[in-house]
């Protein structure tokens, strides 16, 4: 229960740099990227690099969204 907890403070964290680096999105949009990306790693076993794996994920999705927008 402790690893859970830790790994959502760093989704948690996770988010809020990806709301410093893309001011033009709302922290909403910003944390539904980053839970449907979390999501997608619900099966996996090894949970150590998971925030990493979803904040990279993001930055991509997000760059897209940003763009999008200007």
């Amino acid at each position: 229960m402790v690893k859970a907890m830790d790994e959502q403070a760093r989704l948690d964290e996770v988010v809020q740099r990806l709301a410093n680096r893309y001011p033009s999105l709302s922290p909403d949009t910003i944390n539904e990227v980053v839970r449907d990306l979390h999501s997608r790693f619900d099966g996996a076993l090894i949970r150590e690099f998971v925030p990493l794996f979803v904040e990279r994920r993001a930055h991509s999705a997000l760059a897209e969204l940003s763009v999008s927008y200007a």
